[in-house]
């Protein structure tokens, strides 16, 4: 029994160091490819220059088109995911049914298994369309339909996580506000939603996180356009989308072109650590308030 922990401590070891070998290995790459980038393009006209052109002939090299892009089609995401996300999950945990919370939730979970690149196509075969009847200055390819759409995949992250917070609120919160005469809409609102805000906060910021790195929808549906825009109905480009586009094998490996993806990269590596790391400070300092 002894020798057989050793052996079942020892894998898990092991796969603790290569998943950290492996996540030092992606940041090594990156870094060692960014510097060769900067030592040729400066840092302050990456981060200012509000141009993106380095595939073409006059060459320019500001990220802030696909940062803009990246962070329009997140905050579409986000404006449909949110409300939908935590209304469900309010519903299925103050108002549904045991039975039919049952089998509600699993179903909205299956929206997370299907493939993005069928999401993409979605948004641009039968979104785009439906929009441009109400819409009619709307291109074929916008951050509007992939917004709308990236916010349908991250719907069950938002109303499962959020659910799961609610759910954890004491029960003698929920037992207090109807001893006061509260009805269920208020307890809801007034002190279960409150009450679990830091799940709830967290389910938010990392699916703001998992909209950041969404590739396949915006590289179908958003188009291959980096501008620096707040408008959602024309073409864009994000920084996952330039990063296909450069690597589908057209640009010479070790040029200046090349490196951009790592350049852009390590800009949206930036952005998800910054996310995550935030969502478990908040996580962390919720618990420390109520332990």
């Amino acid at each position: 029994m002894r020798a057989s922990e050793k052996i079942i401590e020892g894998l898990l070891w092991l796969s603790a160091v290569i998943t950290i070998l492996i996540t030092v290995g992606i940041i090594w790459v990156l870094l060692s490819e960014s510097i060769s980038f900067f030592s040729e393009v400066s840092i302050i006209e990456f981060l200012t220059e509000k141009e993106w052109t380095p595939l073409f002939a006059d060459k320019k090299f500001g990220i802030m088109p696909l940062v803009a892009g990246t962070l329009l089609t997140t905050a579409v995401a986000i404006a449909v995911a949110l409300p939908i996300g935590l209304t469900i999950a309010i519903y299925l945990n103050e108002y549904a049914h045991a039975r039919l919370k049952q089998v509600v939730k699993p179903m909205l979970e299956v929206l997370a298994t299907i493939p993005t690149v069928v999401y993409g196509f979605f948004a641009l075969t039968v979104v785009t369309p439906f929009l441009q009847q109400f819409i009619p200055g709307l291109a074929g390819f916008n951050a509007l339909s992939a917004g709308i759409v990236m916010g349908i995949m991250i719907i069950p992250m938002i109303s499962s996580l959020s659910e799961d917070a609610i759910s954890a609120v004491p029960r003698s919160l929920r037992e207090a506000a109807y001893g006061m005469g509260s009805t269920r809409l208020q307890t809801s609102f007034g002190v279960m939603v409150p009450a679990a805000s830091s799940g709830i906060v967290v389910s938010v910021i990392l699916a703001i996180s998992r909209a950041v790195g969404e590739t396949m929808i915006v590289a179908i549906a958003a188009g291959q356009q980096p501008r620096l825009t707040l408008n959602p109905l024309v073409p864009i480009e994000t920084i996952t989308t330039y990063i296909v586009q450069v690597s589908l094998g057209d640009v010479p490996q070790g040029s200046l072109e090349y490196k951009t993806i790592f350049a852009a990269g390590i800009t949206l590596f930036i952005f998800t650590f910054v996310l995550n790391n935030l969502s478990f400070w908040i996580k962390k300092k919720y618990q420390e308030k109520y332990d």
